[in-house]
């Protein structure tokens, strides 16, 4: 694998719990009411540093979306997902923002 080069974020950031890499700034959340496997999850606007893997589609409680699970760049490891369609009217406002578990 090459050199990994990391985007670095301004002021007060959303890091991954393994390896500290900043993942997202704090005036991209969205919102902090979601859930996800393992408990609270929070929507942002854009990300930093990530890698998105395949596109799937998955049933959630707010219905079916194609989502595409996201990787921290540095360690690997899931972070959160990101949705790229939701089958749902109310549900499009979701399209192309992301998931960050905490």
């Amino acid at each position: 694998m090459g050199r990994i080069f990391l985007s670095y974020l301004d002021g007060r950031v959303y890091c991954c719990r393994m390896c500290k890499t900043q993942l997202a700034r704090l005036d991209e959340l969205i919102s902090k009411s979601f859930h996800c496997r393992h408990g609270k999850a929070y929507l942002f606007n854009e990300v930093a540093n990530v890698i998105c893997g395949p596109q799937e589609n998955r049933k959630m409680t707010t219905g079916m979306h194609a989502v595409a699970d996201i990787y921290c760049a540095r360690c690997l490891r899931v972070v959160g997902w990101k949705y790229m369609e939701a089958f749902e009217q109310s549900q499009k406002y979701k399209e192309g923002k992301f998931i960050l578990e905490r």
